[in-house]
């Protein structure tokens, strides 16, 4: 793929090139919000070793994990300003930079994960990665996050009822607070490193997540009642910032993308994995987990939220109706 000096050439030209080479390569940072052993986690170390093999060492790129380098926002921020080259994020908190990926953020608009996959996969996957793009993250991948239930420790959630006058933590995104806000709540967006303490002192009576994330953070052990609400079906990403994927050759561009769905097969393999292990580890300890029999009612409280959406945003009705519409 990649071109080689000949070894007819003269030595001399051989070393010049050869450090030529070494002067081009480029060295990418990366960011990531997740802590050591978790899917994404090696997912991304795995996308790291991937790229610099597949570009012949051409591009390298050291991860940084934990969101040592900031919060989530503030990761959006440098990767589009260029400031990081890559993230794994969360396509919540891109939601309010880029109006097609909050789409996702629409309570209750996927069926299930596999419905997901196939929505990004097609058309309106299209739609969303052309969005982000125009705002500066190129989608290379997207990655597994699960399905998202609410959990406190109080109570297990049946009904919006049982959410009314609840304070809940959820991300910085109007979606997610007016979600909560019409199941009668009181949304409380903050930053993800500060819930644990929230719920401990309780600043917060419930938040919302994965399986993996609720038990990864220790969450469970503060917030022991997990109900299975399902409600967001949020995917993430591996992002790259659009003036450094557009500067590459198309062999470069290839060689990235190939590394990072790669990545993506790899992540939702563990994930898999991984939700099973959670569930398994919180339930050992105590939690009580439930199902929700009925989320008609659920789903019926959020048709304002859909209508002030798409009245703030009439543009994006087909794109709704195109993910509606999938099989």
């Amino acid at each position: 793929m990649y071109k080689k000096l000949s070894t007819s050439f003269f030595g001399a030209v051989v070393a010049l090139s050869a450090w030529s080479v070494t002067a081009a390569a480029a060295e990418w940072r990366g960011w990531n919000i997740h802590v050591d052993g978790y899917p994404n986690t090696i997912a991304m170390d795995k996308f790291a070793e991937l790229v610099a093999e597949k570009t012949g060492g051409e591009i390298t790129l050291q991860m940084f994990h934990g969101g040592t380098l900031g919060s989530q926002p503030d990761a959006i921020e440098q990767v589009r300003l260029g400031g990081l080259e890559i993230g794994n994020f969360n396509l919540g908190p891109i939601g309010p930079v880029a109006p097609e990926a909050n789409v996702v953020s629409l309570p209750f608009i996927f069926k299930d994960v596999p419905h997901m996959f196939r929505v990004l996969e097609g058309d309106a996957g299209k739609m969303i990665a052309d969005g982000m793009t125009a705002k500066g993250l190129v989608p290379l991948a997207w990655y597994d996050a699960g399905a998202r239930s609410f959990y406190n420790g109080t109570k297990p959630i049946n009904a919006p009822a049982d959410v009314a006058g609840m304070k809940v933590r959820v991300m910085n995104n109007d979606l997610y607070s007016g979600m909560i806000a019409e199941l009668g709540g009181n949304p409380s967006p903050m930053a993800f490193a500060e819930v644990y303490q929230a719920l401990k002192t309780g600043v917060v009576d419930g938040a919302e997540n994965n399986w993996p994330s609720y038990e990864s953070t220790g969450h469970f052990e503060v917030a022991g009642y997990y109900s299975l609400s399902q409600h967001l079906i949020i995917p993430e990403c591996v992002c790259v910032n659009a003036d450094v994927f557009n500067a590459l050759s198309d062999d470069m561009k290839a060689a990235v993308t190939e590394a990072a769905i790669e990545s993506a097969t790899l992540q939702r393999q563990l994930w898999t994995e991984r939700e099973a292990a959670s569930q398994e580890k919180v339930t050992a300890a105590g939690v009580v987990s439930n199902e929700i029999a009925d989320k008609a009612p659920f789903q019926a409280a959020m048709a304002p939220v859909y209508e002030n959406y798409l009245a703030a945003n009439a543009d994006l009705r087909p794109l709704v109706e195109l993910i509606q519409a999938t099989e």
